[in-house]
């Protein structure tokens, strides 16, 4: 390993070190955040492309780092700037940190990664010679596996990184839509009678419905393969 990748790994290691060192998991838990959604959505109002920039960093490199909070992350992200560009952020931000990780497992960290999820790599192989580029659409649609794990294994074999961003973006798609309007509508909740509005129990109702709706899209996508 040269001293470019040596420091690109000692930043990583840094970075994952600090965040748990830190405590910083406290800041990606969904009760403090919907207590300082006020002081959140009265920035953004103030400071929209800023904001918006600042959470796409975020995502992409709590994604990038293989940090736990993707799903308060992009709840915040609808409850901060709406089911639009809530979900147009979340979605590439999402997918590019995921290709990043991608890039960290293959060139920097791929002994580490195989000594650590080595055992769920052969499922991963075997599904991927078996069904190609369907079967990491399959894994975003209706993930068996971590968010971050799908990452860092995806590293370890022989798609092409164009294929597993493209394939990412399409296939995380719907469940960012979910969670996007999901935590749009959470937003509104002041009074513990509001949980019980058919906006919010709509979207907690996709959120349970969403995995039958990856696999109904799958059957259709295998069809029409066959």
């Amino acid at each position: 390993m040269n001293w470019k990748k040596t420091l690109v790994a000692a930043f990583i290691f840094l970075g994952i070190g600090s965040y748990f060192y830190f405590d910083l998991s406290r800041f990606l838990n969904l009760d403090l955040v919907k207590s300082q959604l006020d002081a959140m959505q009265s920035y953004t109002s103030e400071n929209f492309a800023l904001s918006l920039l600042f959470y796409f960093a975020v995502y992409c490199l709590a994604a990038a780092l293989s940090i736990p909070g993707a799903a308060v992350l992009t709840l915040l992200g609808g409850a901060i700037f709406g089911i639009f560009w809530g979900t147009l952020v979340a979605s590439f931000a999402s997918s590019i940190g995921a290709t990043l990780a991608f890039f960290v497992s293959r060139i920097l960290l791929r002994d580490w990664v195989l000594s650590r999820f080595g055992q769920y790599l052969g499922p991963i192989n075997r599904g991927f010679e078996r069904d190609g580029l369907s079967y990491l659409f399959a894994l975003r649609m209706a993930p068996m596996f971590p968010f971050f794990l799908t990452n860092l294994l995806m590293g370890l074999t022989t798609i092409r990184a164009a294929s597993f961003y493209f394939m990412s973006q399409i296939g995380m798609l719907l469940g960012t839509i979910v969670y996007v309007n999901a935590g749009s509508q959470l937003a509104m909740v002041d009074t513990p009678s509001g949980i019980m509005s058919p906006s919010v129990i709509l979207s907690l109702a996709l959120l349970g419905v969403s995995p039958i709706i990856a696999k109904y899209l799958l059957g259709v996508i295998n069809r029409v393969r066959e």
